[in-house]
């Protein structure tokens, strides 16, 4: 490596990694001894970052850290998260997933391991382009918070705190950034530019759980339609019942942006998206199950419980539906949808835990510095909006901030985007150097 900067935060984020900061929604099996070193580590290896910010402990192992700027009129929140999801001990890693190895990829040498993209990537990156701006005597524009929570794979509560903190203290973020988007490759169908896509907003996370009830019994005298068979039943149904499907305007938006870079035929079609919303809609559902996804509220059984012996009749039987409610659409709606789906009143229908989706953004100023900056770290990227199919501890900003973005400064291809919570997660040297850039260039344009 030519570049000493490189040399400096690979080092720094192979320390983070190496700590496995596995997160559990069961308390008892979160090793709470890796937290606390890998707080300690962050001191270390960010001794400027903890000298010159207020650090403020949130949740159990979470961080709100305080910058202040010039003003304190438009401060700016950047956010990442500290915990990371389990292994599978069986998946086939090619490097240990808590080695923190140096080792060459498809887009040149790379740190391998759980963490790397999701998300203590962004950590380092912004750690590290804070502990430069520092060094170089560089006061921001406005105040800038780092919120780094530690919970945010169990949907925990560290961001919430970090939230109320900042209300009880009279602070109103201009605009708030996490991860979500990328510089994305291969993102797209015939469009060989990546796209650095930005979440203006994110679909809402329930979880349901259907319930069926009864007597249960001696499995060699079977009764039909028992509790097993009826959540069968109602899992048939459900997936044969979509929810109905519209592009949002930002997937509009991001259609209109990628219009130019796709053969010259589509280019007319796409590049008036807004006006043929829903023949672009169409094309979305029928593009494969990803592309669906950006248009409709989607549905997973993804648990199922039933007899606790195999010569035992269940008398409970239990499926859980992760669901991912889309702009637009609400939990009192998905259930609603649900019930005449399943048509079949002795499946109760528990609403486990209910997220709404979030607001969508606007794309003014604030998103437009973010675009910026996109455009001069990453030129041959297509900036666009997007609305986000997963969740992040962002959501939970969207009550003291109108303005909350997703996006994560590195270059991902699709395999690496495959790879966040599967196997083989990795990132490239050069991606994180040049994520550090983005976040310095971030902050330096601040305006006054």
């Amino acid at each position: 490596m030519t570049d000493p900067s490189a040399d400096r935060v690979v080092g720094k984020l192979q320390a983070l990694v190496r700590i496995p900061t596995v997160s559990d929604r069961d308390p008892a099996r979160i090793d709470t001894e890796a937290f606390d070193r890998l707080l300690v580590e962050l001191e270390a290896q960010f001794p400027l970052v903890h000298a010159d910010l207020e650090v403020i402990r949130v949740g159990s192992h979470g961080l709100l850290m305080h910058w202040p700027g010039a003003s304190d009129a438009r401060p700016v929140v950047l956010m990442a998260h500290l915990d990371v999801v389990p292994i599978d001990e069986d998946a086939p890693w090619q490097h240990p997933p808590f080695g923190a190895e140096i080792a060459d990829s498809p887009t040149g040498p790379a740190i391998w391991g759980r963490g790397t993209l999701d998300d203590k990537g962004c950590v380092a990156a912004i750690c590290e382009a804070v502990e430069l701006l520092i060094e170089s005597g560089h006061v921001p524009a406005q105040d800038v918070w780092l919120s780094f929570g530690c919970d945010e794979e169990i949907s925990g509560t560290a961001a919430l705190e970090a939230v109320d903190h900042l209300q009880s203290a009279g602070v109103r973020p201009w605009f708030v950034l996490d991860e979500g988007g990328a510089i994305a490759h291969d993102a797209f169908p015939g469009v060989t530019a990546p796209l650095g896509v930005i979440g203006v907003t994110e679909k809402g996370t329930t979880s349901i759980e259907l319930v069926a009830e009864g007597r249960g019994g001696h499995a060699s005298t079977p009764a039909r339609n028992g509790p097993t068979a009826r959540i069968a039943r109602a899992i048939l149904r459900v997936e044969k019942s979509s929810f109905p499907a519209s592009a949002p305007a930002p997937t509009l938006e991001l259609m209109r942006r990628i219009a130019p870079h796709l053969p010259r035929p589509v280019r007319p079609l796409l590049s008036r998206a807004d006006r043929i919303a829903p023949a672009i809609t169409r094309v979305l559902v029928a593009a494969g199950p990803e592309a669906a996804a950006m248009t409709r509220t989607t549905v997973a059984a993804t648990t199922l419980s039933g007899s606790p012996a195999l010569n035992v009749i269940a008398s409970t039987a239990r499926a859980g539906l992760n669901v991912r409610v889309m702009v637009g659409d609400t939990v009192a709606g998905v259930v609603d949808h649900l019930r005449a789906a399943i048509k079949d009143d002795s499946v109760r229908i528990d609403v486990v835990e209910s997220g709404e989706p979030s607001p969508v953004s606007p794309m003014d100023e604030a998103f437009e510095l973010v675009e910026s900056c996109i455009g001069e770290v990453f030129a041959d990227a297509v900036p666009t909006p997007y609305v986000m199919l997963a969740a992040t501890d962002s959501r939970h900003f969207t009550a003291i901030c109108e303005r909350v973005y997703r996006f994560a400064p590195f270059r991902m291809t699709k395999a690496q985007r495959e790879a966040i919570h599967s196997y083989d997660e990795h990132l490239a040297i050069t991606a994180l150097v040049d994520g550090v850039r983005w976040y310095r260039t971030l902050i330096e344009r601040l305006p006054a």
